[in-house]
């Protein structure tokens, strides 16, 4: 009976030291975290390069929002053909830079071209001359007091210029045009290539947004008017 009167003091002196004021123990997980090095998953799914590779298709997205979608598409669609998907000979080269300078041309051009609602609601398209607006579906043409508000404007010139540096951008983020023109470059031709577009893009971004446009033209978003 002594005995079990010792042992069961034992045990409540055990318990009051481990829960006291003075022995209360910090619980420790189970498994303690550990950092992410480089080149691991850091629980998202995606490792650096994936999500390098990854941003750099949203950039490429965002840029292309502010093209005319037509070029766009099209440059998407030929540039795995004309390219050879990367794997070049001098032919392909020439047509990649051929097609390049057809889009980036049509950047140009699309950026003076306009668009407006006529009296049942359709919509029409013309380009912006010195006087108005030159109306290119084959309907009737602009009233004159109207159309000088459709003139073109050295803001036009801007945007033109901007976009066919928004469209090199793109181009050079197609890395079969990358590998076409490039298939082994250098150390400094490959910085090159990574900072110029992202630069490339900054800036037309900013003129986009700093210098916006309320041209409606071929390609973009309708004419609310």
């Amino acid at each position: 009976m002594a005995t079990a009167t010792v042992q069961h003091d034992d045990v409540e002196s055990r318990r009051d030291g481990e829960h006291g004021p003075d022995g209360d123990h910090e619980r420790r997980p189970l498994l303690a975290k550990r950092s992410v090095g480089a080149g691991e998953d850091d629980g998202s799914g995606m490792s650096p390069v994936q999500r390098a590779i990854s941003q750099t298709y949203q950039s490429t997205a965002h840029l292309a929002k502010l093209l005319p979608t037509g070029t766009v598409l099209a440059f998407q669609l030929l540039s795995p053909i004309v390219t050879n998907q990367g794997h070049c000979l001098q032919a392909n080269r020439a047509m990649a830079g051929g097609l390049i300078a057809l889009c980036a041309l049509s950047c140009f051009v699309l950026s003076f071209t306009d668009s407006f609602r006529d009296g049942a609601g359709a919509v029409r398209y013309g380009f912006a001359t010195l006087r108005g607006l030159w109306v290119i579906d084959g309907g009737a043409p602009l009233d004159p007091q109207a159309a000088t508000s459709y003139r073109i404007r050295f803001l036009d010139l801007v945007h033109a210029v901007v976009s066919v540096m928004v469209f090199a951008a793109v181009a050079l983020f197609d890395q079969n045009v990358v590998s076409c023109f490039y298939p082994v470059p250098s150390e400094d031709t490959r910085q090159v290539l990574t900072v110029l577009p992202i630069a490339i893009g900054v800036v037309g971004s900013m003129l986009f947004v700093s210098f916006p446009t309320t041209r409606h033209g071929i390609g973009f978003p309708l004419s609310p008017r």
